[in-house]
């Protein structure tokens, strides 16, 4: 039996950073961290002693983990957090971090994730990546996520009615939004005509379906609101949040996700509904997953993403506000940082701080995770709800 959970009331996130991104880097995840928290510090006044709390997430600081990191970084924390679940980390991060400061074990929590992007960074994260990848598919020839979204993709299309032109037009909007994000490595003009056109890469995935790897970090504060206002930092509150792992393991394919068995308590517990959703933030590594969070997060009924595609305006000044940085499909996916962004740039958009142009009036971000994909699903979600403070 489930207990009712407390508020999330006596923490609040605040100092999103995002540390530029390069396609390729010759620095470690060290190094990329190390550039998140002087940022941390450059932007807030606070100390590398001020930070009593630290949670790490990435891919490529093996064998090194959280602690390692502090070690390495010469800080001396008294509660630490290694977070090893992918585009689900930021959300998980904040989830932590909030209950350690909501519960005294730390005031200052520096959330951080950041990966590096060698030349073969990413054959190396691949072949490492899961025991199930391991054992269940890389011997017959069968690996690496375009392959597994391709079937997901292929199921998702053909149960729902989702055509290419509809994904084409999330992934559009996601570049017209990212021509204002001056980190963003993708800000050409994406159109239908070339969304349709681009080259096959694991059908009926295609180039603009995919992400771009590349090195960069993601930070942010969590705190006291008290600690927050006495530095001066605006601050936004954490209305509800979910998080899941391994759900719906029967379903034969994947066509939903976490959200799908918590997303009633979160909108209680929030006490609103994604009508009143300023702009979401989502994780986006296909855009197949984009349209499932927002069937999951219960933006629209399943199975009629495709009509809501159709008849909403995805654009920064648009009907619902989508991945306003360009996410990772313009943006880049700078590894676990990737699972940070859509939590840093929500906090951007409500705090009046965006890398780019602001939404409009937007005081209430929903973010939403998803990540660690094995040989055929993704196994980790979670979402939140953040409101700016008054």
């Amino acid at each position: 039996m489930t207990r009712p959970r407390t508020t999330y009331d006596g923490a609040v996130l605040c100092a999103p950073v995002t540390i530029a991104y390069e396609r390729f880097s010759s620095e470690t995840a060290h190094r990329w961290t190390a550039r998140a928290l002087r940022e941390l510090s450059d932007a807030t006044g606070l100390k590398a002693d001020d930070f009593d709390g630290v949670c790490f997430a990435s891919f490529t600081a093996a064998p090194d983990t959280a602690v390692g990191m502090v070690q390495h970084l010469g800080l001396s924390p008294r509660w630490l957090d290694h977070i090893p679940t992918g585009g689900a980390s930021g959300v998980m991060a904040l989830r932590r971090a909030a209950r350690a400061v909501q519960s005294g074990d730390a005031d200052i929590v520096a959330c951080v994730a950041a990966d590096t992007n060698h030349i073969d960074s990413f054959r190396q994260t691949l072949a490492g990546f899961s025991r199930f990848s391991q054992d269940a598919v890389y011997p017959y020839g069968f690996g690496g996520p375009n392959a597994t979204f391709a079937l997901i993709t292929d199921a998702y299309m053909r149960s729902y009615g989702v055509t290419r032109e509809d994904f084409g037009k999330l992934c559009i909007a996601q570049r017209d939004n990212a021509r204002s994000n001056p980190f963003a490595l993708q800000r050409g003009e994406l159109t239908l005509e070339a969304y349709m056109r681009a080259r096959a890469i694991a059908d009926p995935v295609h180039l603009y379906d995919c992400v771009m790897p590349c090195a960069g970090a993601e930070a942010f504060i969590v705190t006291t609101p008290e600690i927050a206002a006495r530095r001066g930092l605006p601050a936004a509150r954490i209305r509800a949040t979910i998080e899941r792992h391994n759900a719906f393991p029967d379903d034969p394919v994947q066509l939903r996700g976490g959200w799908a068995m918590d997303i009633e308590e979160m909108w209680t517990m929030a006490g609103i509904g994604p009508q009143d959703v300023d702009t979401l933030q989502v994780y986006d590594d296909y855009p197949v997953i984009v349209a499932m969070q927002i069937e999951d997060l219960g933006f629209c009924e399943k199975g009629h993403v495709a009509d809501y595609i159709r008849a909403t305006s995805f654009d920064i000044d648009g009907d619902l506000p989508l991945n306003t940085n360009g996410g990772q499909l313009s943006a880049g996916q700078a590894g676990a940082a990737g699972g940070f962004q859509n939590v840093t740039e929500g906090l951007r958009q409500i705090l009046g701080q965006p890398l780019g142009a602001s939404v409009p009036d937007a005081r209430i971000a929903a973010v939403s995770g998803f990540g660690l994909v094995n040989y055929d699903r993704g196994v980790c979600t979670g979402a939140a709800v953040l409101e700016a403070c008054a």
